[in-house]
Order: structure tokens, then sequence, then C-alpha cells
């Protein structure tokens, strides 16, 4: 029988590419995985800890680039374009899919898996129907451990907001927002701009990637975030039952 390798955090990076993200903004969005590599490249020693996986959303869904390592020398980072609208159940029902099929193969090849974190960056509110991205979000992260109804492999669920993202509907993404492990979300701060806030998005995840990587080299697990203390400027985060957005 083969061992179990190491034990891996895979990475989903979720991006709205809807027309409102037209310009400087998907501009700042494709440096998000050159950022991030970067990082990876002056701490390779965690590439042994994480995957990460690239979504675009708009009408539709569509993964970018397959989970995988992204130091592998023959890996090519693809480009975002901007299209369509902004189905936030179209990027949950994707979302559902590729998690669940990941894990399968990473668990087929004898990995270890910690619960995926999802990075969900958005810069308007969803143009679905409301009952339709909530189904689609449930499906995606409700589970009963007593009954093992819902989605086993459910992930952490971080929100980024910028532009004309709601922080309401934002606030409600947050997963899990109760418990001992909750999640939080970044919004941008007025009188930044979105491309600015796109790149502090940057420096969040290469902080959470980069801390959680440590944290798992130490023998613990789970996804570790910023502090308050250690955002960039332009961003602030909020729980689930904050209200001071408003």
């Amino acid at each position: 029988m083969s061992e179990d390798k190491a034990k891996l955090l895979p990475f989903y990076v979720v991006i709205d590419v809807s027309y409102s993200m037209d310009g400087e903004n998907i501009v700042a969005a494709n440096d998000i995985m050159p950022t991030l590599l970067d990082a990876l490249g002056q701490n390779p020693i965690l590439s042994d800890k994480v995957r990460f996986c690239l979504v675009d959303f708009s009408d539709d869904a569509q993964v970018l680039l397959p989970l995988c390592d992204i130091l592998e020398p023959s890996l090519t980072v693809p480009g975002l374009a901007v299209r369509g609208g902004t189905s936030y159940a179209a990027a949950f029902r994707m979302l559902r899919k590729t998690i669940e099929d990941d894990v399968a193969q990473l668990k087929g090849d004898h990995y270890s898996v910690h619960r995926p974190a999802v990075f969900f960056l958005s810069d308007g509110a969803p143009t679905d129907e409301d009952h339709e991205w909530r189904d689609a979000f449930a499906q995606l992260t409700e589970y009963d451990r007593q009954s093992g109804t819902g989605f086993p492999m459910y992930p952490n669920f971080i929100p980024f907001g910028v532009a004309q993202a709601d922080p309401r509907v934002m606030q409600q993404l947050i997963h899990p927002s109760t418990g001992g492990k909750q999640m939080r979300m970044f919004m941008m701060d007025k009188g930044n701009t979105p491309a600015e806030a796109i790149r502090a998005m940057a420096e969040i995840l290469v902080s959470s990637v980069v801390n959680s990587g440590n944290v798992m080299a130490g023998g613990s697990s789970g996804i570790v975030l910023p502090t308050t203390a250690q955002l960039p400027a332009g961003i602030n985060s909020y729980g689930a039952d904050d209200d001071d957005f408003l």
C-alpha cells in the first residue's frame, strides 16, 4: 500500500471579470497570480504545502488554471479578460464541482487535504436572482456532520469587495461565519481606487498563503488571515456580525 504524501492546502482564486472590470481593474487583477508566484519563489518550501487554482466568472465561470503547484517550471499563468455580467451562482456551482473533483484527485494521489480556501473578488452585485446565488452558495458551503448531508469539503470562503460590491451581500458570503474558525471579508475603503484595492488583495492573499504555509510546516493546520494591523492601506476587514461599514 502506498504511503500518504504531505498534507496540502488548496487555494482557489476566483475573480470577477464582468465588463465593469475593464481597464485598470483587469490589469491589476492580472497581476495577482504573478505576485503570488514571486512570493512563493522566495519561499519555495511552501510549494510542498499549497496548491492553487484560478477561476474567473461573468455570465458563466471557467477554470483558467487547474489546481497545481505554480512553481512548476513549465507552468504558464493564463490572462484574465473581461466579458459579460456578474453571475455569483455560476462561480459557486463551478467551485463546488471543481473542489469535489480536485480533492478526490489529491486523495487518489495519496495526499491528505486541508479544507480548501476560496478568495473571491468582485466589483459589483450579483446579476442572478437572489434565490439563485443563495441556493448555489448553500450547495457549496452547507454540511451537516451528524447526518452527513451537504458538501463535506466545503471551503473557507473569504470575500473581497471593490468598487460597487455590496458589503451586505459580501458579508453573507463569509464562511464559516460562526464557531472557532470564523473567516472575514475585506472591503475597499472610500477614497481608494478599485485597482489599488485589487493590488492590496494580492498582498492579503500572499500574506495568507505564507502564514498558512509556515503554520503547516510547524505541524498546525488551517488558513491564517492577516490581522487588522497587517492590512494594506485602503482596505478594511469585517466579520459576519460587524455593521460599522453601513
